[in-house]
């Protein structure tokens, strides 16, 4: 299965064009905002839960990153409200569930065979943000191949990409106008490698979460 496999072009999903599949486990499904393979694949998604709805325990060979955005998330006896960030690494294994219902952002099979980090982060803890030109920045992750955090952005304050390694965001809250394009709360932007797009917060702000440097790998692999 190949979903907005073509990494060295951009892929904007709205969720006016959210497409809900169903997943092996009764009760979760998805939609795939990109994908390289079948039910093993490298896959970026949204996946909702139904209340009392559960995976298996299962391995993660290549890693997986959440980030909980409605809802509580669990992995057995924890449990992750909304605003949680989770980093599981290659060679983890997890028991996913979600006792009221939860909807999470996804990452699969994108993490370097060498990382070995756990991150477990409540964005919702003002501690965890700083100050950062017009708005504030809750960092997550960084290595010498990606940073990820979330940004909170003022009215009309443009997001700056990264054209040597490619930008990808989740609109949190409020719009994002990306070359023109108005992306409302739950669009996904991805920007390949030498893409300059001017890309801005709406007239009311926005908060995003934001990955870079990432994809230059990724065109040379799809």
């Amino acid at each position: 299965m190949r979903i907005n496999a073509d990494f060295s072009r951009r892929a904007i999903v709205t969720p006016r064009q959210y497409r809900w599949v169903a997943s092996p486990q009764e009760g979760v499904e998805r939609v795939m905002l990109d994908r390289v393979g079948a039910e093993k694949a490298r896959a970026t998604s949204i996946v909702r839960y139904a209340p009392g709805s559960w995976f298996p325990r299962h391995p993660h060979p290549g890693g997986e990153e959440i980030l909980v955005l409605s809802g509580v998330f669990s992995e057995g006896d924890a449990h992750y409200p909304a605003g949680w960030y989770l980093r599981n690494p290659p060679g983890s294994s997890h028991q996913p569930s979600s006792g009221e219902g939860a909807l999470i952002f996804v990452k699969l099979w994108q993490m370097r065979p060498d990382d070995r980090q756990s991150v477990r982060i409540d964005t919702r803890d003002p501690a965890a943000w700083s100050r950062q030109a017009g708005g504030a920045v809750c960092r997550l992750f960084s290595d010498a191949f990606e940073q990820v955090c979330l940004r909170r952005l003022a009215p009309h304050e443009a997001l700056p990409t990264a054209p040597d390694g490619g930008t990808e965001l989740l609109v949190l809250s409020g719009e994002m106008v990306a070359d023109g394009q108005r992306c409302d709360s739950g669009s996904w932007i991805r920007l390949p490698a030498g893409d300059h797009a001017r890309i801005r917060a709406g007239e009311y702000g926005a908060t995003v979460y934001l990955k870079t440097g990432h994809l230059a790998a990724a065109a040379m692999e799809a």
